[in-house]
């Protein structure tokens, strides 16, 4: 029955003009209130009892109250009406505990649930679902244990619950005994409990269980469907997935947005990008979990610009993005280290207020930190009210990567100290960087040994690879193949490269080609390897060894990956390949170059042309290396901005060569402007003829 809330108001305006009323007036303003979900008039009868000093005579009048305070969210209100009750009954418990549970004020329903002189089924459900529903698996799992103590029989609302608890928590062994239970007390038939147990044994890997639960399942729905769905997307089962779909189709259901995103997660995975657009493109109404899974697809699958293109697509078609969208688009900003789009994803993620979310900061950090502004990037970590491993991991990582590396070890002990977080892998590999590139030997020996002794983590093939660049590079190259041959993992092409790496540097030819011969067997189709080895045959001046790589090279089909540098001037990319003549200012960019290269060289610059893997000519070899793809970028920037303050921003998808990072260092000097390029390994800040790698490239 519909209730006119104007006749409603009115009703209660007439009895302020009245004076005080009945039991059965306030009973039935009470009644009509809560079936017209009206706090407002709530509270003003309510006033009216307390000007009056009305007490009821049982406790109905409060609970209906109560229940409509919990109904609106009105915490307060409840509150103060349950401090002042004179009569509580199980009913009025409850109804704080659902105002509590629907909030999200999880100490408040805890508190309240121990405050409690009895409970009933009512009470343990809603404390148990307002647990797990807000993360806190394990306190909803104690209040189970409770409830069977007390004697209270579970119902079929209390054991989805659970299951769901058990699912956050990756418990198998819990979850199966409660499967059990289910079983004895003949819960089956039930299709919230089968889907919530397909759930679990699904994500927690079981996934031959869930399919034998789902097919025995007479009454399957959307939920039932989406759950298997989801589950073989998880389990990295992407071909079963998409069929299942099929067969989902087939039974007369149609997908709804939770399947259609899994379906364009499973044809991300299979690298199946086309597919995923068509999909996409077919989607009549999309919602932000559809737009954010082709976001998160493009970025994983190196798609970044078209991601940026559909994040912009998304915002015009008046789709609100969440912060995983946000931080999805962040982190992709991040991929392609470009500032400009970062620092307007930045501007919207403030306006949209979501900016200090966690997901979201954390994000940013690593954003400005993979640009170079490591200080934009700490203003916003100190402004991280409540910091996790992600967010310390986010600058510690950052630091290092720009050369920082006293400040990342810094970072470091103030994390295990100030704020007591348990460091992870992530973090390690961070910190074992941050040695590498000071040359902290000692240091990162002991940071390797406390992984294992103090905080029970166990290296794996990355803090291995950290160690054999850190050794390799301080020229204890035997110490660096003794611990590869020592460690319990199988080396891998990344422990390989690392010491093929170190070798290259220290011209050690021996464990060089040790080191390559083993990426040739497991990457036969790498370039990286063939080239590495190649340089060090070169400055060797074997070359008769370099033609014979070359040849194993064309024997193999072996392609080499063409060297390039790119700037963005205007949220306009200029991209740059070696001795490139394409770009429509070519010729006022070579000039710029060759005045550069003459100013430097004044100041003592003299060109590698060791490093060409030719045998040349001398003057072949100084035309070969002058205009490496870096070069050609910084002239053209130095060109188009040549009074400017700010840095010069560059970013190349290969190592910078040791002839080029030289030359940067002394363009810094002769020019006055800070260079700031990004190559595959770090990045390097040149300063006045310095860089913050200190030659550690």
């Amino acid at each position: 029955m519909k209730v006119d809330k104007l006749k409603l108001r009115q009703a209660v305006d007439s009895l302020y003009s009245i004076g005080p009323a009945t039991q059965e007036s306030y009973t039935r303003l009470v009644i009509e209130c809560f079936r017209a979900n009206d706090a407002d008039q709530a509270k003003r009868l309510q006033s009216h009892m307390d000007a009056y000093s009305y007490r009821p005579a049982d406790s109905f009048i409060h609970n209906r109250l109560l229940h409509l305070y919990a109904k609106s969210g009105q915490i307060p209100s409840a509150r103060q009406l349950f401090d002042k009750m004179p009569h509580r009954d199980i009913f009025s418990w409850n109804a704080m505990l659902s105002l509590y549970a629907k909030s999200g004020c999880v100490d408040d329903l805890q508190g309240t649930f121990d405050r409690m002189p009895s409970r009933d089924s009512v009470s343990y459900n809603t404390v148990i679902s307002g647990l797990a529903g807000r993360g806190c698996a394990s306190k909803a799992l104690s209040a189970f244990v409770k409830m069977q103590r007390e004697g209270v029989v579970p119902t079929g609302y209390t054991v989805v619950s659970v299951v769901n608890a058990c699912t956050q928590l990756l418990d198998l062994r819990r979850g199966k005994q409660i499967h059990g239970r289910i079983i004895v007390r003949d819960f089956g038939g039930n299709p919230f409990i089968s889907n919530a147990l397909t759930d679990m044994y699904a994500k927690c890997g079981e996934i031959a269980v869930a399919r034998w639960l789902f097919d025995r399942m007479t009454n399957k729905n959307l939920v039932s469907w989406n759950s298997m769905i989801s589950g073989y997307l998880k389990n990295g089962q992407t071909d079963k997935c998409i069929d299942l779909v099929g067969e989902m189709e087939l039974s007369g259901l149609k997908p709804d947005q939770v399947t259609l995103s899994s379906i364009l997660s499973a044809y991300f995975r299979n690298g199946c990008l086309e597919q995923a657009g068509k999909l996409f493109r077919k989607i009549s109404a999309k919602d932000k979990v559809c737009w954010t899974t082709m976001i998160v697809g493009y970025t994983q699958n190196g798609k970044e610009e078209e991601a940026l293109m559909l994040f912009k697509e998304m915002t015009l078609a008046n789709v609100k993005p969440d912060t995983h969208t946000i931080s999805s688009v962040v982190s992709c900003c991040s991929k392609l280290a470009s500032l400009n789009h970062g620092q307007v994803v930045h501007g919207k993620a403030f306006v949209m207020g979501v900016d200090d979310d966690l997901l979201v900061s954390s994000a940013l950090v690593d954003m400005y930190c993979k640009c170079g502004l490591t200080r934009d990037a700490s203003s916003l970590f100190t402004m991280i009210s409540a910091r996790n491993v992600v967010s310390w991991n986010s600058m510690i990582g950052g630091y290092a990567q720009n050369g920082q590396d006293s400040d990342a070890l810094a970072l470091f002990e103030s994390m295990l100290v100030e704020e007591e977080f348990k460091p992870d892998h992530i973090t390690f590999v961070s910190v074992l960087s941050a040695c590498n590139h000071a040359g902290l030997v000692e240091e990162g020996k002991r940071y390797f040994g406390s992984m294992s002794g103090i905080h029970g983590l166990s290296p794996t093939l990355d803090h291995y690879a950290c160690m054999v660049n850190l050794l390799g590079r301080s020229g204890s190259i035997d110490e660096a193949v003794e611990l590869i041959s020592s460690m319990p993992h199988k080396p891998d092409s990344l422990i390989w490269s690392s010491l093929l790496n170190v070798c290259a540097t220290k011209r050690n030819i021996k464990y060089g080609e040790m080191a390559a011969r083993k990426l040739f067997a497991l990457d036969p189709l790498n370039a990286g390897p063939y080239i590495l080895l190649s340089n060090m045959y070169a400055s060797d001046g074997r070359w008769k060894d370099v033609a014979a790589l070359r040849s194993l090279m064309k024997t193999n089909n072996v392609k080499k990956f063409a060297a390039y540098s790119w700037v963005d001037i205007n949220n306009e990319v200029h991209k740059f390949v070696a001795n490139d003549r394409i770009h429509v200012d070519s010729i006022a960019i070579y000039k710029e170059l060759d005045d550069l290269i003459k100013k430097v060289q004044e100041v003592g610059y003299k060109p590698s042309t060791n490093l060409v893997l030719h045998d040349v000519g001398e003057q072949e070899k100084l035309e070969s290396i002058s205009y490496h793809s870096e070069k050609l970028a910084l002239a053209f920037m130095l060109m188009k901005r040549p009074h400017e303050s700010m840095p010069v921003r560059i970013l190349k998808n290969l190592r910078v060569c040791g002839d080029c990072h030289a030359f940067m260092k002394f363009s810094s000097k002769v020019t006055g402007r800070t260079i700031v390029l990004r190559d595959s390994n770090r990045f390097h800040h040149f300063v006045g003829g310095k860089c913050s790698c200190n030659d550690h490239w």
